[in-house]
């Protein structure tokens, strides 16, 4: 232990009186602001730099000029043109506009407001910031420096090396659980500075401005004690030394954490939680998040402030803890009951749902039944009204026809197939069906009538122009030259396509309906029809023509639209053709019942047994579509047994008693053989036996034989019964077939197959009787000729009746049309005036001459025609480059010779379909033009390797078997003249 000397003291003393002067001067300085030498003081003493003020009562005013207004200039801002045309390219930024800064350029636009602005380099660094261990409440003295203006008495400094510290971070995220205790270590060997300069700030001239205020910490941010208390079986323990020191820390929120602890308490005595450690902080957090809020804490939320909460919702969602509590029982009883309640309230909530939904559906379908018994009412009048008012119009139309028909009208040509829906629903290109009597216009030749052509389908310019020109070749024909071709004709027809076709594209409505529903069209039409004697010829009629006709108001030249369907059934022609006391097939029609078939089947093999071949025909089918057929012979075991009874019975086999073992064993046989052979003619609509023979008895139908040889012709003869009642016979050809030999593809004109007279005969019966039943209008009869293998005699049966506007009579109309050749229903002929000639004095002789050579010339007419020719590689041929390629073949009409070719351009846009016609002074001329124009047609069109989907090829072959039969019937008539 040192000691000191007397004059190491008086030094000591010495100098701290001069320390103690020196003190209470910087305090006398310090104190008068005024003093010069306070700002030294203070940054000697204390490190404080005063702002310089300047004193502006000492400074002498400038003296020079004063300047009034704004002193600066003003700041660049965006130009007009770029605030207009945000497209424009941003105006450059000079250096001085850019230090006004970026909020400036902003508010002036010189940056866009949406701008994304990066600043480099950026203001703010990232840097990783060490954790410390909560764990560790050590304070290590040694390392607080107290030293200097800053006071570090309260930050704690990280120790570790930073290897060691982040292996302890590693090993605390992999194991989980607080590290294991280390010694401290020795920081003798680190050097802690003694003294800390000052740090030099510079100083700023400007005025003082007070420091803002300090601000009150978040919650949270500065806890260093971590509270913990238990709750035990719901109580807490409020003595415990925890909870004490935990509520004298938090007793300026105790209020709202007192409320937040009874929540609690409650939710662990309810659900008899033992023991639950509360964590204090997370409580007050909690209570303090809830304090203005009206609603109660959830039960995860007051989960979530308890430490052991992981036991603690462990013991709650065990089923039944909830019950465990003091009052388990009754809120047990409270929840069966509520439960019940609910279960109870549930089902009869359910049920009264159910009747209101139950009442809701029945009051509605009574509302819709009652409406739709009221439209049906209503439509049933309104039919009922259009019907007396057609029944009224078809009267005055009967008694005016004959000053109506040789006087001048309109004709509104309707070709409407008013078949039922399922039938139209089955046809493929509905509107080209509908369209293949575009022919009617031919109705022109009458220098009396106007035309009015509704078409099912649109037309284009290429197609209008066509048959412009073909109604305007009537001057040409009549004068057989072809220079005088005119233009006057236009006028007396019009084209109408119903605006419904387009707003109904796949409905597969008739055309009567399509214009039923078109107001535009109807209307242009009664613009038409103004004040001029008018009538419908509609195609198949339909109760919608009926409609149309009231609308229109004009008569139909037809029949009632349940008579003309009734009778173009096949059962209902029977009647026609068993009235009128014609031949016709065996047959038993109006069969509905599977034994009904069996049974009329073997009675009519029985009766038959020289017929091979039966067929079957659906009641509500036309042109061939709905007919199967059957050899039954063939496959009959007992066939040969029956024509043995039959030949030993001879005249008594037409007996019922004679007939009956043979009938027994044949019905017996017959389910098998129609299982097994029977086969539908067109597939395409019925697949198998099986449909067809449902759609049978669903639609009924026909049982029929087929002719018993096997060279049949059919015979297609329409005709037309006037509405004052005259009977004439329009035209009779025999039919081509290519697709089916039951379906009529083409027909060649006149006939040549029957005599005249016993074909006129039949079809006379046939209007008689057809006229007996209310029918008017066309109507066309099928006929089948053949010779009886039994007598060699020609046989003529009547096998079908179609109350329509058939597709040969259109054609027909055409025929007259281009040739003015005039049709004799006696002899079945058609002939053209001769051609004439003119005569002149100096060369009377000349022409007496020619006149006998005119004597000698062949004024018959014969025409093969079709509207049913069918090729897809048409589609790919505009109709120009068509008829170009039909006049480098020689395919062409001569007008003075009154033969050739002419076409019905069916489809307008797809060009699939056609209609020909060829005429020529003889028959086989006229078939052989015919198929030679086919395999023209086919060749040009078609290849080896794009044959496309057509008829061409069979319809050749059927012709060429024509020409055949043909030229050996000649032959046969020249070895007779001869002999």
């Amino acid at each position: 232990m040192g000691h000191f000397t007397r004059t190491d003291q008086r030094t000591c003393t010495d100098s701290s009186i001069r320390h103690q002067h020196k003190d209470r001067w910087s305090m006398r300085v310090m104190q008068n602001p005024q003093n010069e030498q306070t700002r030294e003081v203070l940054d000697d003493h204390y490190s404080i730099q005063l702002p310089l003020i300047v004193d502006k009562k000492n400074q002498k005013p400038s003296s020079a000029k004063v300047h009034t207004g704004s002193t600066i200039d003003h700041l660049a801002v965006l130009p007009k043109s770029h605030r207009v045309d945000a497209s424009l390219v941003p105006p450059q930024i000079s250096e001085n506009q850019a230090r006004q800064g970026i909020l400036s350029l902003i508010q002036r636009g010189l940056i866009p407001p949406a701008a994304e602005l990066t600043l480099d380099p950026a203001p703010v660094g990232h840097k990783q910031v060490a954790l410390h261990d909560p764990t560790n409440k050590e304070r290590d003295k040694q390392n607080v420096i107290a030293e200097g203006p800053y006071h570090f008495a309260g930050v704690r400094f990280d120790e570790t090396a930073p290897e060691e510290r982040y292996a302890f971070m590693a090993a605390e995220a992999v194991s989980g659980s607080p590290p294991v205790e280390k010694k401290p270590r020795n920081l003798a060997h680190r050097r802690i500075p003694q003294k800390l300069e000052p740090v030099q700030t510079k100083t700023f001239e400007m005025k003082f401005q007070p420091l803002p205020p300090p601000t009150t910490p978040a919650s949270g941010d500065f806890k260093s004690n971590n509270f913990r208390f238990p709750i035990q079986h719901g109580k807490v323990r409020e003595l415990s030394p925890e909870f004490m020191a935990y509520k004298q820390n938090y007793c300026l929120c105790w209020g709202s954490i007192v409320t937040m602890l009874k929540h609690l308490e409650k939710l662990l005595t309810n659900y008899a939680v033992p023991i639950a450690f509360v964590n204090g902080d997370r409580l007050a957090d909690l209570a303090m998040e809830f304090e203005l809020d009206s609603q109660r804490p959830s039960v995860d939320d007051l989960l979530s402030v308890l430490v052991n909460k992981d036991d603690v919702i462990a013991i709650v969602k065990r089923p039944g803890q909830r019950y465990m509590g003091p009052f388990g029982k009754e809120q047990a009883a409270t929840k069966i009951q509520s439960t019940f309640r609910r279960y109870v309230t549930r089902k009869w909530y359910l049920e009264h749902r159910r009747l209101k939904w139950a009442s809701g559906v029945i009051a509605i379908t009574w509302v819709m039944n009652v409406k739709m018994s009221q439209v049906r009412k209503q439509l049933k009048y309104t039919r009922q009204a259009n019907m007396e008012t057609f029944r009224t119009r078809s009267k005055k139309f009967a008694a005016n026809w004959n000053r109506i028909k040789n006087s001048r009208r309109v004709v509104i040509h309707v070709p409407s197939l008013g078949y039922a829906q399922h039938i139209r629903e089955s046809i493929g290109d509905f509107g080209i069906r509908q369209n293949t009597q575009f022919a009617r216009l031919c109705d022109l030749r009458d220098p009396n009538v106007d035309v009015i052509y509704v078409s099912p389908v649109p037309i284009n310019d290429e197609t209008l122009q066509y048959y412009a020109k073909l109604v305007g070749l009537k001057t040409a024909v009549d004068s057989s030259d072809v220079a005088k071709q005119s233009t006057d004709i236009q006028e007396r027809y019009k084209i109408i396509v119903p605006e419904a076709v387009k707003s109904f594209p796949t409905h597969r409505m008739c055309l009567a309906t399509h214009l039923k529903y078109s107001p535009r069209a109807l209307r242009r039409i009664k613009a038409i029809i103004k004040g001029k004697d008018a009538y419908i010829v509609p195609g198949m009629t339909h109760l919608d023509d009926i409609d149309v006709a009231a609308i229109l108001g004009v008569p139909i030249l037809s029949g009632e639209p349940d008579v003309m369907s009734l009778y173009s059934s096949h059962s209902g022609s029977k009647r026609i053709f068993a009235s009128a006391n014609i031949s016709t097939p065996p047959s038993e029609y109006d069969v509905y019942s599977i034994g009904q078939v069996y049974e009329s089947l073997a009675q009519l093999v029985t009766e038959n047994l020289d017929v091979r071949t039966w067929l079957f025909k659906l009641d509500d089918e036309f042109d061939g579509r709905g007919i199967a057929f059957c050899h039954v012979t063939d496959h009959l075991r007992c066939h040969v047994w029956v024509v043995k009874e039959s030949q030993r019975y001879g005249d008594k086999w037409n007996k019922k008693w004679a007939q009956e073992p043979a009938f027994l064993k044949i019905q017996h046989e017959i389910p098998e053989i129609l299982q097994q052979y029977a086969e539908p003619c067109n597939k395409s609509i019925y697949p198998s036996w099986q449909l067809f023979l449902e759609a049978f008895l669903s639609k009924g139908g026909v049982i029929e034989a087929c002719p018993p040889s096997e060279s049949v012709t059919a015979l297609k003869v329409d005709m037309l019964i006037e509405p004052s009642g005259k009977i004439s016979i329009l035209t009779a050809g025999d039919q081509i077939h290519a697709e089916s030999p039951f379906a009529c593809w083409g027909v060649s004109t006149p006939q040549s197959s029957v005599e005249p007279d016993d074909l006129n005969k039949a079809c006379v019966k046939v209007a008689e009787a057809c006229k007996a039943r209310g029918v008017i209008g066309h109507f066309t009869i099928d006929f089948v000729t053949f010779i009886d293998p039994k007598t060699d005699e020609q046989v003529l049966w009547a096998v079908d009746l179609s109350l329509s506007y058939s597709d040969t009579a259109a054609m027909n109309q055409l025929i007259h049309f281009v040739t003015n050749a005039k049709w004799d229903g006696r002899s079945h002929e058609l002939t053209i005036d001769p051609p004439r000639q003119e005569r002149t004095g100096r060369r009377r002789r000349k022409a007496e001459s020619q006149t006998q050579s005119d004597l000698n010339t062949n004024l018959n007419r014969y025409a093969v025609l079709s509207t049913r020719l069918l090729n897809s590689n048409l589609a790919v041929i505009h109709y120009s480059v068509f008829f170009q390629m039909c006049r480098a073949h020689g395919i062409g009409y001569d007008i003075k010779e009154k033969q050739g070719t002419m076409f019905t351009l069916i489809d307008s846009f797809n060009r699939e379909n056609l209609g020909m016609v060829t005429i020529g002074d003889n028959l086989q001329g006229a078939l052989s033009t015919f198929a030679r124009n086919l395999s023209v047609l086919h060749q040009e069109f078609s290849t080896t390797n794009m044959q496309g989907n057509t008829n061409f090829l069979a319809a050749i072959e059927d012709i060429e078997a024509i020409l055949g039969t043909t030229l050996t019937n000649e032959e046969e008539e020249i070895a007779e003249t001869e002999n």
